[in-house]
């Protein structure tokens, strides 16, 4: 039997609504405790002594590391004759920005954030260029922490200015029309000595000038007697109107007001005062703000709205609901491109401000947009494009009509032409058809014997569509099939297929994901001991109530950043804001559907698990890391059999966002070592 440390449990019982409810290793969540430090030591040497048994691992790392070199470019962003974009060389810890007055040309480098930690922890979190091209605004990350710390970069001199705006945490910058300041939200100074304690509730709304000290910023917005509601501010491209959006929840629901921005004393107007519906601010021409917004359109539909400084008139709907998902729309050259799903990939179309239908815009087959760069009177604009197959790809756009050309295209050695994508459905317990991505070698025996890694979210309205990664061709390498499961829960067809995943149907997106593994063990692509499933956040939730609901289906199961504890989820960092997803279980009704598939909380005793790997991280503050923690505990404590069962925390870490490629390169060679150790006996 695998060995494994014992974590000791005290007697806690919290009473739910008449329900007692044991919390053994309540301990656990005081995340600077020493004792609790001891823990996470044992249990990740318990790990490395495990994993660095298997050969197979540093194999991995040393073909991750290959795959992972080669050159990575994001979109060009064009800013007062400079063409800037993100470039990567294939193993720095994080992109590096680059700036030329040429198209054609790399130019020179702008921003190193390499230089700013020696680990390359600290990332670039949101960035904006100044209306005059002479300033960058943006934010910091440190560990993958939520909390930001603000600057801004002289593009001439490439120095930092003396600004630095502390607190900050879900914002952007929005610029004033002189480029002498900009917009931005922050919150009050946090009176814990940990990120995982810090409380993110007032928020506030400022304006900050260049030079001054963040304490003389001007006040543009608070609500004290909201102190759980977020405030965004931006700007029309004209930097005519400032626009406030105010929301509580993950959920697509948000109030929406504006004013002059000639006028920052004079009152906010209403667009949308009430949290009945969403409306999400596309662009404004000739004082008409275009909005993007699920009211009485359930796969969403484009509205215009007459702006004035008596108020807001004329609604009139532009873009009807087209009966598939819209998932955004920008504004390019005075036209509105859109861009839709069907059966979970990208479809573009193109339509004049009226909503006169132009033309569809090619682009490859069973491909996602991953970025997209443009301007509003600009005929110009850049897209992104990946698939499975097709590395991420940025190509030129005008309206000329003529057909793209390839801006940047990387080269990778790997025969890409030996593999392919198919798309499958499977039939969930209540025969809901579930779409399935399946990537796999070229004529592959129907035998069962391939391993085979299935990958699901479903939730907050979060589409899955095709993605590319360098980490995966190792798998497809070693035999693998990698699978994505496009589960209700998110958006991939409307708000219905969302709404079907969530609060008390919830269970549904756990069917889909088990109809999906049953689809392929049925076609007999794979077998239940070589399945393995992955997730992460709200994904990890997924495949932690999987392996306790079925674990005879899977051979392997990765549960990383994970939300765990659903009765106590709420109550750390960023958890409330979750509560219209997932209920709550101060709410008694709520209670019954959460507790009834709380992954902590239907772990069996004396249940032969299959291999499990929790993976996390000592300062994720958005999913703080006690959920994988208490978690582990119950299932090591648990577990009837002996198939490994171990927790993996990475240090100076957080949720993922600005990971260095070293800790990506790392943490991909024990993942995939772990499955493929279990899947292959």
């Amino acid at each position: 039997m695998t060995k494994r440390p014992i974590t000791r449990r005290e007697l806690v019982i919290d009473n739910y609504h008449g329900t007692p409810v044991a919390d053994p290793y309540r301990w656990l969540e005081d995340d600077t405790a020493p004792e609790v430090q001891q823990w996470m030591d044992e249990q990740n040497n318990a790990f490395q002594d495990y994993i660095g048994e298997h050969s197979i691992r540093d194999e991995l790392k040393t073909r991750l590391s290959e795959l992972i070199k080669y050159p990575r470019c994001t979109v060009p962003r064009y800013e007062s004759g400079v063409y800037y974009a993100w470039r990567n060389d294939g193993l720095q810890n994080q992109s590096v920005l680059y700036g030329s007055s040429k198209l054609d040309e790399i130019g020179e480098v702008v921003f190193d954030p390499n230089k700013l930690s020696d680990d390359g922890t600290v990332a670039v979190s949101s960035y904006s260029f100044s209306p005059d091209g002479k300033y960058l605004a943006y934010s910091l990350s440190a560990s993958g922490s939520d909390w930001k710390v603000g600057k801004v970069l002289d593009l001439a001199t490439k120095q930092d200015l003396t600004d630095t705006l502390k607190f900050m945490r879900y914002s952007g910058f929005s610029w004033l029309p002189d480029s002498s300041g900009f917009f931005y939200t922050r919150y009050p100074e946090p009176d814990v000595d940990t990120v995982l304690k810090a409380d993110s509730r007032n928020a506030m709304a400022y304006m900050h000038l260049l030079g001054q000290e963040q304490s003389q910023d001007t006040l543009i917005h608070k609500d004290p007697a909201n102190p759980d509601w977020g405030f965004y501010l931006h700007t029309d491209e004209d930097k005519k109107w400032l626009f406030m959006s105010v929301s509580y929840s993950t959920l697509f629901k948000n109030k929406l007001f504006y004013k002059p921005l000639a006028n920052l004393e004079s009152p906010w107007l209403p667009i949308a005062d009430t949290f009945d519906e969403g409306y999400d601010l596309i662009g404004v021409a000739d004082d008409k703000a275009y909005l993007f917004t699920q009211e009485n359109a359930p796969f969403g539909k484009v509205v215009s709205i007459k702006l004035s400084e008596k108020g807001a008139t004329d609604w009139q709907t532009v873009i009807p609901d087209q009966g598939e998902m819209l998932e955004y729309t920008v504004m390019v050259n005075n036209h509105l491109m859109c861009a839709f799903l069907h059966h979970a990939t990208h479809q573009l179309k193109l339509y004049d401000l009226t909503g006169k239908y132009v033309r569809d815009i090619e682009l490859p087959a069973m491909a996602s947009i991953v970025g997209l760069s443009c301007k509003q009177r600009r005929e110009e604009f850049f897209i992104q494009i990946c698939g499975y197959l097709y590395p991420d790809t940025v190509l030129r756009y005008d309206f000329s009509g003529n057909a793209p050309s390839t801006w940047f295209a990387p080269k990778i050695d790997f025969p890409f032409g030996e593999y392919e994508t198919v798309q499958e459905f499977a039939t969930s317990k209540d025969g809901t058809q579930v779409p399935l991505f399946i990537t796999r070698r070229k004529g592959l025996a129907l035998d069962g014997s391939h391993p085979t890694l299935l990958y699901g979210y479903g939730g907050f309205n979060i589409s899955i569509t095709p993605t590319f990664s360098p980490q995966r061709l190792a798998w497809l390498e070693k035999g693998g099939v990698y699978v994505d499961a496009c589960l209700r829960g998110g958006a991939e067809y409307g708000e219905a297929w969302h709404r079907a995943g969530m609060l008390e149907s919830k269970q549904n997106v756990f069917d889909d994901f088990i109809a999906a593994g049953e689809h392929l063990i049925a076609r007999k692509i794979t077998s239940s001991g070589k399945l393995a499933i992955r997730g992460g956040s709200n994904g990890g939730l997924l495949t932690g109530a999987c392996v306790t609901q079925r674990p005879d289906l899977f051979g392997a199961v990765i549960v990383a950043v994970p939300v765990l504890d659903m009765l106590r989820y709420h109550r750390f960092t960023a958890g409330r804001f979750w509560v219209g997803e997932y209920g709550c279980s101060d709410n008694s009704e709520e209670f019954a559907f959460i507790y009834k598939y709380s992954p902590l909380h239907n772990v069996k005793m004396n249940t032969v698990y299959p291999a499990t790997l929790v993976m996390t991280a000592d300062t994720d503050d958005r999913v703080v890391p006690s959920q994988a923690r208490k978690f582990m505990a119950t299932l090591q404590a648990a577990d009837g059999g002996d198939n490994p069962i171990f927790i993996r925390i990475e240090k100076s870490a957080g949720h993922g966002h600005g990971k260095p490629i070293s800790k990506i390169i790392d943490e991909a060679a024990d993942c995939y070592a772990f499955m493929l150790v279990n899947l292959c006996k």
